[in-house]
């Protein structure tokens, strides 16, 4: 038997490969499914590509690429009930949630089973492994693929490299010859206090001159007063060790001023050294960076248990596995894949998608977003509760490595294990989505609106229009000066009894981005030159789906991020008219077009450089050195700590008033006339020029893909940017999902979100999911109306 199966493996051994160093191995998953050895069906591994697929896609990938030999990985683990009973309380070590040490109960006894086989297609002959029988090369390969690094292990610790977790820090590149200045400093072995405060705690030892100072405050106000950052600023000593972190076998917490991250220093003995600190008389006393946060969050931990409701699984109610402060992530994919737009794109054309993978699946974003939909989608990796089972063979959650793999790379926040926030994620998820469906259905679409500033010059009273796309409204939460040295006080002191959430209507916000704001320095092509005006602000669009981001983040007093804690009244159905756009009122006189260019306004570089050093994005830098007209660079700073939240404030740099004029749409005639002779209208052929720019082929095509639209009245007093189509409608709205967030900030705590599906609210808390009975309408972040 074994003879025979040998036999038809034979034809195959000139394509069989061993994997080298440069090679990447995906053995853990499959690249088009969530099917892993795990799997009720195990994971085929191709030795000539080293892609893994499922029992779905084997034979798929097989007449792809005439790859026939595959290591198939089964492995059975049973969950069995421990008989011992549960021992002592296992302590939470990491910050992530459901990973080894991080927050998740303790573990049953696990029975685990592996077997292996080298399986041919297509007739799917199998020959155990090990067999002393096979030919070499097969051998060979086999064992280079169990040797090797799995490719998504790799990936990951690309991502966390430098994070909080601190188990892939880089050694510092000023370790091996770092500066250490002959003094005469010694550090006695206890004793410590800044020397500039007086503080004694969170202390760093400058490695350079010996200098202990206070660290940063943290997310909670709690920490130092950055005496050891402002120290770095001064000299330039680039490497510093936080005291009372240091072990007996030379490890510590190292920070790298000049590299902005936590660091490896292979050295740190002999820096010790040099201040007379023997390390094997240090006890660490004091918190890692890791274990403060960790300790910062793990109150947020309880979130878990929130909801009473019952768990659900099933189609389109499936969860996701946290990697480590993925909350975000999670939260923000199951509100987009409950739009009808995103299951089309995704899932209903997920077979489409995957004909048409690249060579590497794995790192393809169409294939990723597909593999994500058809799993949450299908209900097919739905996980039932059957946690009272005595024994139960555990089917490992969704847990989208690939995908965040491949959006999060070369991001300096999304490629980490770090907390985000989930309205950046939001707008970036989007963006990949516009990025990779040209030529194709694009259903960001359903969430694009079309918002209208108009501005009143305050020399002449004429009034200029210009249109902009936004994906998100975001609303600012009105606030008296009262109510805000509350929360901010709050902010800072959680034990507080006195506190009373601040309570607001949702008009109160509506009302607020109605405002007039004062633009100063805005270019006024009546009068050509600099003058004030008055901006307002509509939409002059409603979208199908309309995502409202209630502006919660903000800085305290001290830079400090933190969450306004309030409570904003969200209804189940709301009319959004109010926000509709301007209303020109008789006589309006419109600004001028420009004359020749405008002149580029002569900015202080030194301010942008000193703020771009800080950390701030270079257009960022260029508005504030613009609006505080050479003030300097704390002015500048202090301006932009007022604009942080701005939607546009990353958004290149253009002077007030520069910005293009709106101008009436003329339809090329001859174009008229070729779609007039087809039988359309002229009304129906000018809408389908204005849509398309004027390009008559596409406007052919766009008559046919926009049949329903044709008749309706276009506004012509506001008509939309030429090339550009919006979808317009209703401006009542109904609540359909509520992005919620737990922690003071948005770099702590975690992420739940709530769907309507089928008339019941639904909770998805990373991989749990429940019918959910008491929704937090009024403390979330993100509100996803849908139109009505």
């Amino acid at each position: 038997m074994i003879e025979s199966a040998i036999a038809g493996l034979t034809p195959h051994l000139s394509k069989i490969k061993i994997p080298t160093s440069s090679d990447k191995v995906y053995k853990d998953e499959c690249v088009y499914s969530f099917d892993s050895p795990d799997s009720e069906t195990g994971l085929y591994v191709c030795l000539q590509t080293f892609i893994g697929v499922g029992k779905d896609f084997v034979l798929r990938h097989f007449k792809r690429t005439g790859s026939a030999v595959y290591l198939h990985l089964l492995r059975d683990r049973i969950e069995k009930e421990n008989k011992q009973g549960d021992g002592p309380e296992r302590k939470v070590t990491k910050l992530a949630i459901g990973i080894e040490g991080g927050f998740e109960p303790d573990k049953k006894d696990i029975v685990t089973t592996e077997t292996l086989s080298i399986v041919v297609l297509p007739e799917f002959i199998s020959i155990p492994w090990p067999c002393d029988k096979l030919p070499l090369v097969v051998v060979q390969s086999v064992e280079g693929v169990l040797a090797a690094s799995s490719a998504l292990k790799m990936a990951e610790l690309e991502s966390v490299a430098g994070t909080w977790d601190g188990e892939a820090r880089s050694v510092s590149r000023h370790a091996a010859n770092l500066l250490q200045i002959d003094n005469g400093v010694k550090i006695p072995p206890n004793g410590w206090k800044c020397e500039e405060c007086e503080l004694d705690s969170n202390l760093w030892l400058n490695l350079t001159d010996g200098k202990i100072l206070c660290g940063r405050r943290f997310f909670d106000g709690t920490g130092g007063n950055e005496h050891a950052l402002q120290h770095y600023k001064k000299t330039g000593y680039p490497l510093a060790v936080k005291l009372g972190t240091i072990t007996k076998e030379g490890k510590g917490d190292v920070y790298s001023y000049e590299e902005d991250d936590m660091v490896e220093d292979p050295y740190l003995i002999q820096h010790l050294a040099h201040f007379g600190i023997n390390i094997m008389n240090l006890e660490k006393t004091e918190k890692s960076m890791a274990e403060l946060e960790l300790a910062l969050n793990t109150n947020y931990k309880e979130w878990s248990g929130t909801e009473d409701g019952k768990s659900v699984s099933g189609p389109g109610l499936t969860g996701l596995a946290n990697m480590g402060n993925s909350c975000y992530l999670n939260s923000v994919v199951q509100i987009i894949f409950s739009i009808p737009d995103f299951i089309k794109k995704y899932y209903e054309n997920a077979d489409a998608v995957f004909d048409n993978a690249p060579v590497d699946p794995a790192v393809d974003f169409n294939v990723q977003m597909a593999k994500l939909a058809t799993g949450l989608i299908s209900g097919k990796y739905a996980q039932s509760d059957n946690s009272d089972q005595p024994e139960r063979k555990i089917i490992p959650p969704v847990t989208p490595i690939m995908f965040k793999n491949v959006i999060g790379r070369g991001h300096p926040d999304f490629s980490t294990k770090n907390q985000q926030d989930a309205h950046e994620f939001f707008l970036h998820l989007l963006t990949f989505v516009q990025r990779n469906s040209r030529g194709s259905l694009d259903p960001t679409e359903c969430f694009k609106l079309q918002v209208e500033d108009r501005f009143e010059c305050g020399a002449t009273g004429k009034v200029k229009y210009t249109r902009r796309t936004e994906y998100c409204l975001p609303l600012s939460i009105p606030l008296s000066q009262e109510q805000l040295a509350a929360v901010k006080a709050q902010s800072m002191n959680k034990d507080s009894k006195d506190f009373t959430r601040p309570h607001i209507d949702l008009n109160a916000c509506l009302s607020s981005f109605l405002q007039t704001e004062l633009v100063e320095q805005f270019y006024s092509t009546a009068i050509q030159d600099k003058t004030t005006a008055k901006k307002t602000t509509r939409l002059a669009t409603f979208p199908d789906y309309l995502m409202i981001h209630l502006k919660k983040f903000c800085l305290n007093d001290n830079w400090i991020p933190i969450k306004l804690d309030v409570s904003v009244d969200m209804p189940n159905e709301v009319d959004f008219k109010m926000l509709g756009r301007h209303q020109r009122p008789p006589g309006e006189e419109l600004l001028p077009e420009p004359v020749g260019p405008i002149a580029p306004p002569v900015l202080d570089q030194a301010v942008i450089n000193g703020l771009v050093e800080q950390g701030f994005p270079l257009e960022a830098a260029k508005k504030a050195a613009y609006f505080t007209k050479g003030g300097g660079i704390e002015m500048a700073v202090n301006w932009l700590m007022e604009h942080i939240a701005d939607q546009d404030l990353n958004d290149p740099f253009v002077v007030p008033g520069a910005e293009p004029v709106i101008k009436e749409f003329i339809p090329d005639e001859e174009g008229l006339m070729m779609l007039t002779s087809m039988g359309f209208t002229r009304a129906q052929a000018t809408k389908a020029l204005k849509a398309t720019g004027n390009n008559v082929e596409r406007a052919g095509d766009w008559i046919f893909s926009h049949a329903d639209e044709l008749d309706k009245v276009d506004d012509v007093e506001h008509p939309p940017v030429a090339g550009e189509t919006f979808r317009d409608g209703s401006s009542t709205y109904r609540l359909i999902g509520v992005i919620s967030h737990m922690g003071p900030s948005s770099m702590v705590g975690h992420y739940i979100c709530h769907v309507l599906k089928d008339g019941q609210w639904v909770i998805f808390n990373d991989e749990k999911v429940a019918f959910s009975e008491n929704i937090p309408k009024n403390l979330g972040y993100l509100y996803l109306y849908q139109r009505v």
